[in-house]
């Protein structure tokens, strides 16, 4: 049986400053990265790049002696790479880190964990460890620096290990399910998602997770979330049918959705909120297929995504939760859910498993 855990949460109130110049220290081992990452981001108005690093050792030192308010972190280094400086640094000196990573199965691996510890959010490198076009991902690396900035509160995540009985009336596995929950999350939610499903126990329900990442990324926090969790957790492929007990991720680059069959169908329509997969369009789909029996969750992230989905399964009789202000990394999609007057319950990061399990039992 695996373990799973309770959730606790240490905040750190880091507060927001207007106007104020946000210090960022750059850490890549290549002296030429450093360079064009240093540029880029000095050309930015509001954004002042205090130092740099070569690698995990050096970036541990650096923070301690320079105090960043941000830190972009390489994940590929000698001596020691960003997933170990990254732990040292939320264990030693906590600062915000945004991690830069090549599009590779195993820097999928190494990045989901880099999250699942503490990173804010990721970057990819557009060509590489060696991008020379780092310039294409220049508004998307100074957006995340500013929101790892300014988040409010940035929670640290623990979990004790214990072993869960289920309570009869729970899952049969290998069941097709007649209640969905859909779990949508953006930045911040790797670490949200490993808290929910640690704490969850095998519901009588199927859940759909849609986590804005992109291929690869997607299988890696699945593996992740099932290795913390009692719910069988793997990423979807066409046809799946969704069953109690089971919990599906959408792909990187996949809209999913399901059919009156309760199968799972994927596909790569238009984008939506600029985003894909989006939640507004499986939570859509899941409202209309499920209608009361459907559940909608909302977690941190930036954007809107997951605000109409909200709606349209509230609309259907199902039911919506949303993570508090307090306890999501970043409020934004949990807010707009919340302004258009659609979520039933607004909770604490630690309290949505109960809420879910209580929801669908």
């Amino acid at each position: 049986m695996k373990s799973v855990g309770n959730y606790k949460n240490k905040n750190t109130d880091r507060g927001i400053v207007e106007n104020k110049v946000i210090r960022v220290l750059v850490v890549d081992d290549s002296a030429f990265m450093r360079i064009l990452i240093s540029d880029m981001l000095n050309s930015e108005p509001g954004i002042e790049v205090v130092g740099v690093a070569k690698d995990g050792f050096e970036a541990i030192e650096k923070t301690k002696s320079l105090s960043p308010d941000v830190i972009t972190m390489d994940m590929e280094m000698p001596r020691m790479n960003g997933l170990e400086a990254l732990k040292r640094i939320m264990e030693e000196k906590f600062t915000p880190v945004v991690m830069l990573s090549g599009i590779t199965a195993k820097n999928a691996d190494i990045t989901v964990e880099a999250l699942a510890n503490g990173a804010f959010d990721f970057v990819l490198k557009p060509s590489g460890t060696l991008s020379l076009d780092i310039d294409k991902v220049r508004e998307e690396l100074i957006a995340k620096i500013k929101s790892a900035y300014s988040a409010y509160y940035y929670d640290k995540v623990f979990w004790e290990p214990h072993e869960y009985v289920a309570e009869p009336g729970m899952a049969e596995p290998g069941r097709r399910s007649r209640k969905v929950v859909v779990i949508g999350a953006s930045t911040g939610g790797p670490k949200s998602l490993v808290a929910i499903f640690s704490a969850l126990p095998p519901i009588p329900a199927g859940i759909l997770v849609v986590q804005h990442m992109p291929p690869h990324f997607t299988r890696s926090l699945a593996e992740r979330l099932d290795k913390h969790s009692e719910l069988q957790v793997r990423e979807a492929v066409e046809g799946d049918e969704i069953q109690d007990g089971k919990a599906l991720v959408a792909p990187g680059d996949f809209h999913m959705t399901v059919n009156n069959d309760g199968r799972i169908h994927l596909n790569r329509g238009p984008r939506v909120n600029a985003i894909r997969p989006s939640v507004d369009v499986t939570m859509k789909s899941v409202a209309m297929t499920y209608g009361c029996d459907s559940l909608g969750v909302l977690l941190t992230g930036m954007g809107k995504d997951g605000a109409e989905g909200m709606k349209a399964i509230k609309e259907h009789g199902g039911k919506t939760i949303a993570c508090d202000e307090r306890t999501s990394i970043i409020f934004g999609m949990p807010r707009e859910a919340i302004k258009l007057g659609c979520v039933d319950r607004i909770l604490p990061l630690d309290e949505i498993a109960a809420a879910i399990t209580e929801e669908v039992v």
